[in-house]
């Protein structure tokens, strides 16, 4: 005798929207905040969090790295209690690649503080350069290099520094980070917005 066919539906894919939105503004961003931070357009956040749609794979790891969370969080629907200690992998920290240019700067704060107050790992190739427009009135940066050489330029005025050495610098200006050594150069970027 052969079993009733049952019919199985498969189960309807996580919404997400409502755990996007919770998270993005939990961490005081705006939309255009998040998708400056993610790569993804601003149009297709609104969708994501009007559950209008869904997220590919690719899109909701780039959310859940600028929101910095795991994925698992963000598909799960529901964010659970904060823990205690909360760590990320190197390959978890979002990083804006500036291959062209030579340097790779990645973001070590949390994304709730972009804005305000924002800390990065910068990597320079030799003869790379960092080369920024003037950010908010009232901007600050200070830079520590961890090792090797780079020369900071602010308006035109050039300073040398040598690993361990610090500057502190008007970011609302031009400026630009240069390493003009044979070798490469790490250094620790905070950014001070005021």
């Amino acid at each position: 005798m052969k079993s009733p066919a049952t019919t199985h539906t498969p189960p309807a894919p996580p919404e997400v929207g409502a755990t996007l939105q919770k998270l993005r503004q939990a961490r005081g961003l705006t939309l255009e905040d998040l998708s400056r931070a993610a790569g993804v357009s601003k149009s297709m956040l609104s969708q994501i969090e009007r559950e209008k749609a869904n997220p590919t794979i690719a899109v909701a790891w780039r959310l859940a790295n600028a929101l910095g969370v795991g994925i698992g969080e963000l598909l799960a629907g529901e964010s659970p209690e904060a823990e205690p200690i909360r760590t990320l992998d190197a390959h978890e920290l979002p990083t804006l690649p500036g291959d062209h240019a030579g340097y790779v700067l990645r973001i070590l704060g949390p994304m709730e503080l972009a804005g305000k107050f924002e800390w990065y790992e910068l990597t320079l190739a030799p003869g790379g350069e960092l080369i920024s427009q003037p950010h908010d009135p009232g901007t600050m940066e200070h830079l520590t290099v961890a090792h090797g050489s780079v020369e900071v330029e602010v308006d035109g005025v050039k300073r040398k520094l040598k690993t361990g050495g610090t500057a502190r610098y008007h970011a609302d200006r031009n400026h630009a980070i240069r390493n003009t050594a044979k070798t490469e150069t790490k250094a620790l970027m905070v950014v001070i917005h005021r």
